[in-house]
């Protein structure tokens, strides 16, 4: 409810009972919120976010702290591509798989890589005797 709804006004004298039932509620869940939420968050990244009594507003300041630029993502997918070696613990397939899962992430970020340059980096990162043997690929 604290999530989805803006805090009501505080009951004052004048307040219906109704009024205050809905203000209890908002602020018990509220409160179960902001628990649950920093339960969830470890304590040494809950130093660096702002202190706030009100859930939907913590989580505001969370994303704000720990939003992910498109340009570190595309960096870090990019990086892993090219440092990618084959390592003999997960199958040929996995392992292109993987590089293919890469590929598509770094389109989702609008960087286009053609495909002929996935097969030339799966075939110079396998070792000679499978990418030679048992890879047959027609470009």
């Amino acid at each position: 409810m604290a999530l989805r709804e803006d805090e009501p006004p505080k009951p004052t004298n004048e307040s219906t009972e109704a009024m205050r039932a809905h203000y209890a509620k908002w602020e018990r869940s509220n409160r179960l919120s902001l628990i649950s939420i920093k339960r969830s968050i470890a304590k040494h990244l809950l130093g660096g976010i702002p202190e706030s009594n009100n859930a939907k507003e913590f989580l505001v300041a969370v994303a704000k702290r720990y939003q992910i630029s498109d340009n570190a993502e595309a960096g870090h997918f990019m990086d892993e591509l090219m440092n990618m070696r084959y390592d003999d613990m997960k199958g040929v397939h996995e392992y292109i798989l993987k590089m293919v899962h890469l590929l598509t992430r770094l389109k989702a970020l609008n960087i286009p890589i053609p495909n002929k340059f996935i097969v030339h980096q799966a075939l110079n990162t396998l070792p000679s005797s499978l990418a030679k043997s048992r890879l047959h690929i027609t470009p």
